[in-house]
């Protein structure tokens, strides 16, 4: 599986040559990035109010001026983009035991300076693909919660005790209404949940963003 056309690495680290080293490693990979040369100038980015809507991840230098990229990592946590943005630490041999903390708290990775340069790209594509699989599962929640809100309250009522694996006549006796009204609103919760049986609205459901 190849990383989307539209995929974006962001290289955050305060070093020019490593910046421009890195840039080209990923050019060879057909990969786009954007640079930044301190956490600070990220750091504005999410404070705009960025979040993914495209694969992305972050090769973020460990030590720096200023902002370092562990308190980078910190705010990227608190915005809870850790899993849409997943976050590759560059570390010298010093910062190792603190990078094995950081991929402990959520980040992706961690690679050592010097590091090899396929194992390096090898990582970032698996962390573009995490990405995605994240923003599908992001959009395929938003779609279900779209579905549920064109419900009735006497759907959902219905919907769930269908879901439950409730025939037709216990449905109708547990919500007082005919078994016929049942039938309809079972038909029209399938029609909204775009779903063929009651196995599959249970399996939506579990996918289903918690109220």
């Amino acid at each position: 599986m190849q990383p989307a056309p539209d995929a974006t690495v962001f290289i955050v680290d305060d070093d020019d040559s490593v910046r421009e080293a890195l840039g080209w490693l990923l050019r060879t990979r057909q990969l786009p990035s954007e640079r930044f040369a301190a956490a600070e100038e990220f750091d504005r980015l999410l404070a705009r109010g960025y979040v993914p809507s495209q694969p992305c991840c972050l090769l973020l230098d460990v030590r720096m001026p200023g902002l370092s990229g562990l308190a980078l990592f910190d705010r990227i946590a608190e915005r809870g983009l850790v899993d849409v943005l997943p976050v590759i630490f560059l570390t010298g041999h010093a910062d190792v035991p603190t990078a094995v903390d950081m991929v402990k708290r959520g980040a992706f990775d961690f690679c050592e300076k010097p590091f090899s340069d396929n194992a390096l790209v090898d990582r970032v594509e698996q962390a573009l693909q995490r990405s995605a699989q994240v923003l599908a599962q992001r959009r395929e929640r938003s779609r279900i919660a779209a579905r549920l809100a064109e419900l009735t309250e006497r759907e959902r009522d219905v919907m769930h005790l269908v879901a439950r694996g409730l025939p037709n006549k216990l449905i109708a006796d547990q919500l007082a209404i005919s078994v016929r009204t049942v039938e309809v609103h079972r038909s029209r919760v399938f029609d909204k949940m775009e779903v063929k049986s009651a196995v599959e609205l249970a399996n939506l459901l579990r996918e289903a963003p918690a109220p």
